[in-house]
Order: C-alpha cells, then sequence, then structure tokens
C-alpha cells in the first residue's frame, strides 16, 4: 500500500512539472514587435502661378506683371496616373454615345408565316417562312438593339482625375489664371486681336461666374479653335483635349473648394498675392527650374 501511493504523488509531482512546463512555452512562435513611429505629415508648400494679362482689365484689377496667382497643392501639385485620366475620359465618351442602332428579328419583320415551299422533294434546302435570317428582306441574327453605352464611375475617381489634369496642364506650363473673364461688347474683331496678342488660340477659358458675360460669349462664340465654359459644366476629357486652360480667379475658388484635400496640412495664404516679378511661376515637386508664363 506504502508503494502504491509512493508511485502515485511521483506521478502526480511529475505530470505536474510536465503542465508547469508547456505553461510557460508560448503556443504559437511570437516575436516582439518594434514600436511604431509615427512621423508628422510635412506641410506642403503652395504653388505660385504668375498672372495671365486680361482681356479687358479693370479700373480696380491688380496689374498682371506684379501679381501672383497662390494656388492649392493638393489640387495644383498632383502626382500623375495616366490610368485615372484614361477612366475618366473613357467614361465621359460612354456617356456620349447614343445606342440608337435597332434591327428587327424575325417576329418583328412583316410577312406572312406561309411556309415557302413543300419539306421534302425539291432537292433543295428546307425553309421555313420568308422572315428567316437566311433569306434577302428577312429578320437580322444578333443584330443591335436601343442600349445604354454608359458606364459607372466613383465620384472620388472623377474628382481625382480633375486634380491629375489640372496638375498635367500646370506642370506643362499650359494653365493660366485671369483676374477675371469680361469683353464689354459682343464685337468679335477686337477679340480675335485681344486674343492673337496674348497668343491664347485653341484655348479653353473656364469662367467661375454662374452666369457668363453676355458679351463675351458672343464674341467668343464665332471664334474658331476658342472656347468658353462654365466651372460646372467643365470634364476632365475637355481639360485633356485643349491645349490651353485660362481660368479666372473664381474658378480656382471652386476648383480648390471642391477638391481640395482635408487631411493634408497646407499654408493658408490669400489667393492674390501682390509679389515681385521674382517669384517662381509654379513651384514644383522635383523641379528646379522656374516655370514661365502662359503668354510666352
Amino acid at each position: 500500500m506504502l508503494g502504491k501511493a509512493v508511485s502515485r504523488i511521483s506521478r502526480i509531482s511529475s505530470r505536474a512539472a510536465r503542465l508547469t512546463a508547456r505553461s510557460v512555452k508560448p503556443a504559437v512562435n511570437v516575436k516582439e514587435r518594434t514600436p511604431v513611429q509615427q512621423e508628422a505629415s510635412p506641410i506642403l508648400e503652395p504653388v505660385y502661378l504668375s498672372l495671365t494679362p486680361s482681356l479687358k482689365r479693370g479700373r480696380w484689377d491688380p496689374p498682371a506683371e506684379t501679381s501672383v496667382a497662390v494656388l492649392e497643392p493638393t489640387v495644383f501639385r498632383h502626382p500623375l496616373r495616366k490610368d485615372i485620366l484614361h477612366l475618366c475620359v473613357t467614361h465621359h465618351l460612354d456617356s456620349l454615345r447614343q445606342g440608337s442602332a435597332n434591327t428587327k428579328t424575325r417576329g418583328e419583320v412583316r410577312g406572312s408565316g406561309h411556309k415557302i415551299r413543300r419539306q421534302k422533294g425539291t432537292g433543295k434546302a428546307r425553309l421555313g417562312d420568308a422572315q428567316s435570317p437566311m433569306l434577302r428582306g428577312g429578320g437580322v441574327a444578333f443584330g443591335p438593339k436601343p442600349r445604354d453605352f454608359s458606364t459607372k464611375l466613383p465620384r472620388k475617381v472623377i474628382d481625382m482625375g480633375m486634380r491629375v489634369a489640372l496638375s498635367a496642364k500646370l506642370r506643362e506650363q499650359r494653365l493660366g489664371v485671369m483676374t477675371r473673364l469680361y469683353w464689354p461688347n459682343g464685337k468679335t474683331k477686337f477679340l480675335v486681336r485681344k486674343i492673337d496678342q496674348l497668343g491664347l488660340r485653341k484655348t479653353l477659358f473656364i469662367s467661375g461666374e454662374s452666369t457668363v458675360h453676355e458679351g463675351l460669349r458672343q464674341a467668343i462664340a464665332n471664334i474658331p479653335l476658342v472656347q468658353l465654359t462654365n466651372v460646372s459644366d467643365v470634364t476632365v476629357y475637355e481639360l485633356m483635349k485643349w491645349d490651353r486652360i485660362v481660368m479666372d480667379l473664381k474658378a480656382v475658388e471652386h476648383f480648390e473648394q471642391r477638391l481640395k484635400k482635408q487631411n493634408v496640412p497646407t499654408i493658408d495664404i490669400p489667393l492674390l498675392s501682390a509679389e515681385q516679378a521674382e517669384v517662381p511661376l509654379a513651384v514644383l515637386a522635383g523641379e528646379a527650374e522656374a516655370s514661365q508664363t502662359i503668354s510666352s
């Protein structure tokens, strides 16, 4: 009896030792994680762009030679994304397709359902009614029907496409900013001279006003290779299609309010700043040389 009790106690002690050893060892080979060091995101510097001389300078408008436009870097200095531009352009072109092509099937073609000839005995192929797609004047098999070719694209992707398009035009030095878009009358002859003087042919003018000035709208309508549009109607396709883009200060404000990224720290500077001519035209990431004005 004593020997059995001793052996039982030894078994219990050895089992407790094994359980203790098992509990010390980790169940999974887990390595210690290095602490994550969060760095503060850098403050983006604004983009400076010299003003383009206005079509008709007002009395209180600042001179374009000594003033610059301070642009939002999250809108006008976005990294180039060709895939986003392709998606936006394809989305716009798909929406322009009419999809009105229509053909008649054998059930829609007018005619009798009478069998043309008997089934056997003629030595020819078997035929049914005259509406068969195999016969002239019959229906069309698998022909086009009216459909909607438009595709869906998220709003965030379209907004990113606008940022990329505006940044690409600024990087290529094909973006200009005027204090305002105004013309006193509807005479085309004088406006043509002014546009040729500024070198703004093949240009899309974008106005930030809710209603475009009537004199400018009438005068610019008859000028080839020039178009005037509103900031709410412009698309990524139009920004990429036109050789140059010129907008007024209200259009710039509209783009910045609509496309600005809220979680990126930037320097708060007024949109229009009266600086010296030595201020660089466009401070772009990775570029050391200063840009030139759109009129040059």
